[in-house]
């Protein structure tokens, strides 16, 4: 059949041509992107549909047209009939050769019939799956956003990784540390500092004390040995 798979081809045509319009399409809009792809499908499924209303149409015609035909024809056996019995020769010759035409009209029609209820049948069938390719696009488009607007946020996530090093963390963290080590041993010296200054001059008191406990005792010892030699005297005067 000429028109066989016409339908079918002209699907595949659209494919191509979407794939190709989605390929030059801007991507910084997604949903925009998609929803333009719908909207054009649509327009192509309503295209189509008027093109299947069309082939329907044809057949249903071609189906009435074969009806009335196939009542001429049986009337037209009936007349024939009717002449022969009649020995009406004449009319009954110009009946069949009515009756001849009229056959091989019916042929025709039925062979159009056939052929276009075919067409009809891929038209309708073609109808249903352009209808599901935009349902599938549909639920691709959903799919597509969620998984996008995923990965966007994984790659924000992985950008805001990238952008902590941690070499300089770790740089950042020694020299804390440090910070905190020469602050402790900066204390540490001034305690240690403050303890060497308070025991000097506790030294410094002790020393002095017991020098002024010496001296004491030494006054004492000095006081102790006059009055005893000033004793002795007074004992050798009487």
């Amino acid at each position: 059949m000429a028109n066989e798979g016409f339908f079918a081809r002209l699907i595949n045509l659209w494919r191509g041509m979407f794939s190709s319009w989605m390929g030059r399409k801007e991507e910084r809009n997604p949903e925009a992107v998609y929803e333009s792809a719908i909207h054009e499908r649509l327009e192509q499924y309503e295209r189509l549909k008027k093109a299947v209303a069309g082939i329907v149409y044809l057949r249903n015609k071609l189906a009435s047209e074969l009806g009335a035909k196939s009542k001429d024809l049986h009337a037209l056996e009936g007349e024939i009939m009717i002449a022969v019995d009649k020995n009406e020769d004449e009319v009954a010759l110009v009946l069949i050769q009515r009756k001849d035409d009229l056959e091989s009209e019916l042929a025709r029609i039925k062979e159009e019939l056939s052929q276009t209820t075919e067409e009809a049948e891929e038209a309708k069938r073609s109808l249903i799956e352009f209808q599901g390719e935009i349902d599938r696009l549909r639920r691709e488009k959903e799919r597509a956003l969620a998984r996008l607007a995923t990965l966007e946020a994984r790659r924000a996530i992985t950008h805001q990784l990238d952008r902590l090093s941690p070499e300089a963390d770790m740089r950042a963290l020694e020299s804390v540390r440090e910070k905190i080590e020469k602050l402790s041993a900066e204390l540490e010296a001034t305690r240690e500092l403050q303890d060497r200054t308070l025991s000097d001059k506790l030294r410094e008191i002790r020393q002095e004390s017991t020098l002024a406990s010496a001296k004491a005792q030494l006054d004492e010892l000095k006081k102790s040995r006059q009055e005893k030699r000033e004793g002795a005297k007074v004992e050798k005067t009487i």
